[in-house]
């Protein structure tokens, strides 16, 4: 009897002992778990009114400019017809939707020796059922990829016997460095045109020196946002130029960071092959030959930011060069057509500017659990286009250039926007009001001069956007 009773006893203790040390490694892994992998990511609802028909994409969410005027006949066709005369493009829309909806994940704290790692992966919903007829799609919403990365990190440099650096690298998808300082403003477009919107594949260095100064220098490739280019069918978009280039984009900043400010300034070099086959004429026969076409351009830019309590003001500038690849309004054009087939080109440059304000923090009785906030915000923009570099080829001697490519209006001549904004914040939940109206001046369309330029016929054309946001953060 008190053989079996030991047994049990024994037995008992063992399953006990097994319990324990399954549960301890139960808490070991969710640890570890918490520790290092970061869920996170929003669902985002946009309600959008449009006063008239607007350039635009993802769901019509992410708005560009408004279309040009696109009567339906002159005013002396509108006497004689006695119809009224009709601008087709003075047609407002209303849409909601949740497509930008998100969700990531940061893995952090994986050290060994000096090196510290770290990656990011994250992705949302991108088109929809919702689109306009000019707008076709697959009837369903495509989950699409955003950013995925890893890091690598070395602290504690030595530089003197004051001073020690950071040197991180990153390789993978992410925000372009001209692209990394947006605005405030809820809108899906983030103060694009008016600022670099890109993220892409790239390898990147940032190299902290010291407490105020860091460098930046990225070789980037072209994936979701692409230079535009001749085609059979016309200008499009695509990776095609800067794959057969073989040269990456090239980037190269300098950030100085003190007491609330934020100062960067920095270039991008991009050089691309927008045609591999051209045709020359021999005997009177025409033949494809192999050309070396190539563009190379450089866009500065420069970005200040300063914070102080619920107070914050960020402005950037840029200067570009054939910057349509980060959703720029841009583009560039054939300058020469030599004997040997190949092509001389000239960008279409372009200033282009916002500024942001926020002001507002919290409000009302507070909780631990449910901080209020109340933040109103002002975005203004604009754009000037400066026309081509070097004047373009004409070779019917029409006064009028034989090819310009730009992915959207090329009888733009400046555009402006002003974008107040309230945002209400409650712990994770957020509702924002915006108020977004875009102006832009066109030429007459197809009478752009030897610089890309129209002049004739010049008149504003203006885009009223009402717009809600409910936004849940988790």
């Amino acid at each position: 009897m008190i053989l079996l009773l030991l047994c049990a006893l024994t037995v008992t203790s063992v399953f006990a002992l097994e319990g324990d040390a399954k549960a301890a490694k139960k808490e070991a892994v969710k640890s570890h778990l918490k520790q290092h992998f970061k869920p996170y990511g929003f669902i985002r609802n946009y309600f959008a009114f449009d006063s008239r028909e607007s350039m635009s994409g993802t769901g019509d969410l992410y708005n560009y400019q408004p279309y040009d005027e696109a009567w339906n006949q002159t005013e002396a066709e509108a006497a004689a017809s006695g119809i009224p005369r009709e601008d087709l493009n003075a047609r407002s829309t209303f849409r909601f939707l949740s497509l930008t909806t998100r969700v990531g994940l940061n893995i952090v704290g994986y050290k060994w020796r000096n090196t510290e790692f770290g990656a990011k992966i994250e992705a949302d919903f991108y088109a929809g059922l919702s689109t306009k007829v000019s707008h076709p799609v697959t009837g369903v919403a495509q989950f699409r990829l955003r950013q995925a990365y890893m890091t690598l990190g070395w602290d504690s440099l030595r530089m003197n016997d004051k001073d020690y650096a950071r040197v991180d690298l990153l390789l993978g998808q992410a925000w372009h460095p001209m692209a990394a300082d947006v605005s405030d403003v809820i809108s899906l477009a983030s103060g694009a045109p008016f600022g670099p919107f890109n993220r892409s594949p790239q390898v990147k260095m940032d190299a902290r020196l010291g407490k105020y100064f860091t460098l930046t220098g990225a070789l980037i490739w072209q994936m979701q946002y692409c230079s535009v280019g001749p085609s059979p069918t016309g200008a499009i978009q695509a990776a095609d130029y800067i794959m057969y280039s073989k040269t990456p984009e090239a980037y190269l900043g300098l950030s100085v960071h003190t007491n609330g400010f934020l100062l960067r300034a920095g270039a991008d070099v991009l050089s691309i092959k927008p045609r591999q086959i051209g045709t020359v004429n021999a005997g009177g026969n025409t033949i494809s030959v192999s050309v070396k076409d190539r563009i190379t351009t450089a866009s500065p830019f420069l970005y200040l930011q300063y914070k102080k309590d619920e107070f914050s003001i960020k402005a950037k500038t840029i200067f570009s060069e054939a910057g349509e690849h980060m959703n720029l309004n841009s583009g560039y054009g054939v300058k020469a057509k030599n004997p040997d087939g190949s092509w001389d080109y000239t960008p279409l440059r372009a200033s282009s500017s916002w500024l942001s304000i926020v002001y507002g923090g919290k409000i009302g009785a507070q909780e631990d659990k449910h901080p209020q906030k109340l933040q109103g915000i002002l975005f203004a923009g604009y754009i000037e286009n400066l026309g081509t570099k070097e004047m373009l080829y004409d070779g019917d001697n029409d006064g009028r250039p034989d090819d310009l490519y730009t992915p959207r209006a090329n009888n733009m001549n400046r555009m402006w926007r002003l974008a107040p904004t309230l945002l209400y914040t409650v712990g994770k939940f957020q509702l924002g009001l915006e108020y977004e109206i875009t102006s832009v001046q066109y030429g007459q369309a197809g009478t752009s001069d030897l610089y890309g330029l129209a002049k004739t016929n010049l008149h504003w054309v203006t885009n009223h956007r009402v717009q809600l946001m409910t936004k849940y953060n988790f």
